[in-house]
């Protein structure tokens, strides 16, 4: 055993002590050398920045700059006490870049695009006084494409057509050279307008040997002096087929609305028209006094004054029936649909008429999915969801119906869901088929009519129905679409973007609302919407609220799906998510009902088109067809209009047209650039009217056409085809019954 001495004992402890003296003074030393690094403060300097961005004009996208393009760029430089850069342009021959003097701070220049498109420039700022320091800014030059909309429709004879061109990126001049040839000779009567050269009218005065598509009408822009002969690719002529009358041919329609005494009506039936003259037809009323079916002997549909400038686009349509509502001011679309709205003085409601598909395409094992709305026998807002398996053979077997009358789901078949069997038969010689459904709680009859559509899923096979057995059971009409059978109904099923428009009552008054979602197949659910609930104003609100999820799942194997829309995320005290069901026709689409509330909200799921997920604001160009969608409320002021789409220039969009009843002039300018939390930019914005009155609208964006390519290469046919609006007016006075109002292009 060896003993330490207490000298012995303080050696070891002062040893030890100066050790971790020296250790402590090496951290220290190395702390200080550290602290020497940052500049004192223990903070790391940050490295000189610069960052190039284009200032002029405002929102122009660097991989869309067309040939002779004049922009204004700005070098932001950050953690210098430098302010000044050299610029340049490279490669050699792609542009030319001119320092703006005196120097600015932030320092400017301007770019000036060669002339012609293929290059991929880039722009360089380098710090002066440090070479190694640089900002650059890629850019593409591109071809100035053209699109002449509508792309093909019908002109009635002696009627006037308008056709609107767009220059694409939105910012080339909106300056063009039009042509007209018919059976390649130029056409009798073609104008350009005198003030907006993207906008020209057609008359037909024309004779073809083929009256199919023999009419072709281009533009070609004035940085394409070659023309759509030379460049088809960016150039996309009209055509139009010369019919006698726009109206001719077997119809399906649907109308709802209300009477002169505030009751809701509502109609389904079918007609057939020979070049605007109504030969025959039957329809299926709904009234306050119960239901009633009607003959149609004759009518006629008349064009407004063929000097107007939507003569081909908008008339009169009459209905012999003995009853009311009997006339109808109506649009047309390009594809011929009939939007229409009451004109007789004995109500208003607005409807549909669309040219009915074959019978024969009605046959085999087919399943619909269905959304029915109306009211009860209390005058209540009531509403059907559902699906029809329909065997082929006259049974419907294992089908399933979801309710909501006036905030109750159990008033009409029990429980929802509700299973519901039952028969149909048809066609009679007037056209239309008729089904009895049973349930644990109804016998419920309908009859319904064909309209458009085929057995593809594209464009699934539609039919108009209409309730006829209202002795115990609610007043309702709606569609039933074909489902398609590819689809497996399952969470993985609804995966993309997709547009929900939804109409209900908030007691006297109307509720509406139009949601932008996004389903991932694992159930999550996000998107944006705007809702107008009596005049409380919900505008481009974001969900789900930062921390949560707002959901959607499949509910067996039918096509039901649960999901959850609307609420307030925003307030301070947050709203919940309303829970809706719906039953499916295809992929992100179907029938919407809220499941619980008094409104009653009821309305269609819709995919969004074929776009690439960005929108701009000159793909909307083009005349449109609007109509309301059937209201909630007795209160809605009905209408219907013929929209023009048009881009004068410099990156402005504007809108005019009319609308009826009373044929008013319609001005205002539109903005298809909003998007969620900067991701989506999937064509929602916003419509300013300042007549026929000052008003503020949104916009949601539903189908495309020909939305492909690259920003480099972008395709000219990309064009919108329908969208939604939706009345946001809040000043002088909120719209307490606003409404949802369709376009078609």
């Amino acid at each position: 055993m060896h003993w330490y001495s207490p000298a012995s004992k303080r050696s070891f402890q002062d040893q030890t002590m100066i050790k971790n003296l020296l250790f402590v003074a090496a951290l220290f030393s190395l702390a200080l050398a550290s602290g020497c690094a940052k500049g004192g403060n223990g903070i790391s300097p940050q490295s000189p920045s610069i960052d190039v961005t284009i200032t002029s004009p405002a929102n122009v996208n660097p991989s869309d700059i067309y040939p002779t393009q004049t922009v204004t760029v700005q070098a932001a430089i950050s953690n210098s006490t430098t302010t000044t850069v050299t610029w340049s342009v490279s490669p050699s021959g792609t542009g030319t870049l001119t320092p703006v003097t005196p120097p600015t701070n932030p320092p400017t220049a301007t770019y000036v695009a060669p002339s012609s498109a293929g290059s991929q420039p880039t722009i360089t700022a380098t710090l002066t006084g440090d070479t190694g320091v640089t900002g650059t800014l890629p850019l593409a030059i591109v071809d100035v494409t053209t699109d002449v909309a509508p792309a093909s429709l019908s002109v009635g004879s002696g009627l006037v057509q308008q056709f609107t061109a767009v220059a694409v990126p939105d910012y080339a001049p909106q300056v063009f050279t039009w042509t007209c040839s018919a059976n390649g000779v130029p056409c009798a009567n073609f104008v350009q307008d005198p003030n907006v050269s993207g906008l020209a009218y057609y008359t037909e005065q024309d004779s073809c040997s083929n009256g199919n598509d023999c009419v072709q009408i281009s533009a070609t822009a004035t940085l394409d002096p070659a023309g759509c002969t030379a460049n088809p690719t960016y150039c996309i002529a009209a055509k139009a087929s010369l019919v006698p009358n726009r109206v001719n041919g077997t119809y399906a329609f649907q109308f709802s609305g209300y009477d002169g005494s505030g009751n809701a009506t509502s109609v389904v039936g079918t007609f057939t028209a020979s070049n605007g003259a109504i030969t025959s037809g039957v329809e299926d009323e709904l009234t306050s006094a119960g239901p009633a079916q009607h003959a149609i002997t004759g009518g006629s549909y008349i064009p407004i004054s063929a000097s107007d400038p939507n003569s081909n686009n908008a008339g009169t349509l009459t209905l012999t029936t003995g009853a009311y509502p009997n006339t109808f001011q109506v649009v047309l679309d390009g594809a011929g649909d009939i939007e229409m709205i009451e004109s007789d003085g004995q109500g208003k409601g607005s409807g549909v008429a669309q040219k009915s598909s074959s019978p024969g395409l009605f046959t085999g094992d087919q399943t619909y999915a269905f959304g029915f709305s109306g009211v009860d026998s209390t005058g209540k807002r009531v509403g059907y969801v559902g699906v029809l398996p329909m065997n082929g053979s006259g049974s419907i077997v294992a089908g399933q119906m979801d309710t909501n009358d006036n905030g109750s789901t159990s008033n009409v078949c029990g429980a929802s869901p509700c299973s519901i069997t039952g028969t149909y038969t048809g066609p009679s010689a007037s056209g239309f088929w008729h089904m009895s459904l049973t349930s644990p709680g109804a016998t419920l009859g309908f009859d319904f009519f064909m309209a458009s559509g085929s057995a593809s899923k594209g464009n699934p096979l539609t039919f108009y129905a209409i309730s006829t057995d209202l002795t115990a059971n609610p007043a309702v009409s709606g569609t039933m679409v074909l489902q398609d059978s590819t689809q497996t109904y399952n969470n993985a099923a609804f995966k993309g973007i997709s547009v929900s428009a939804l109409t209900g009552a908030n007691g006297a008054n109307s509720n509406v609302a139009l949601v932008l979602g996004s389903t991932d197949g694992n159930g999550n659910f996000s998107g944006q919407f705007d809702q107008n609930n009596a005049g409380t104003v919900l505008s481009a609100i974001s969900f789900p609220p930062s921390g949560s999820a707002d959901t959607y799942a499949a509910s067996g194997t039918n096509g039901r799906y649960t999901f959850q829309m609307l609420g307030n995320p925003t307030a301070k005290t947050v709203v919940p998510p309303i829970p809706f069901v719906l039953y499916a026709s295809g992929q992100n689409r179907g029938f919407l009902l809220d499941q619980s509330s008094s409104s009653v909200m009821t309305g269609t799921m819709n995919p969004q088109g074929k776009g690439s997920g960005v929108f701009a604001n000159s793909e909307l160009p083009g005349t449109f067809a609007a109509v309301t969608i059937s209201s909630g409320s007795s209160a809605v002021g009905p209408v219907a209009a013929n929209l023009l789409l048009t881009s004068p220039g410099g990156g402005m969009f504007e809108i005019s047209g009319a609308q009826y009843p009373g044929s008013q002039q319609v001005t205002g300018i539109y903005d298809l650039s909003g998007s969620l939390n900067g991701s989506l930019g999937v064509g929602t914005g916003s419509i300013t009217l300042t007549a026929p009155a000052a008003q503020t609208y949104t916009i949601y964006t539903l189908d495309t056409l020909g939305c492909t390519g690259t920003p480099q290469k972008p395709n000219p046919a990309c064009e919108i085809q329908d969208f939604f609006i939706m009345d946001e007016t809040t000043t002088p006075n909120p719209d307490q019954n606003a409404s949802i109002i369709f376009a078609k292009q």
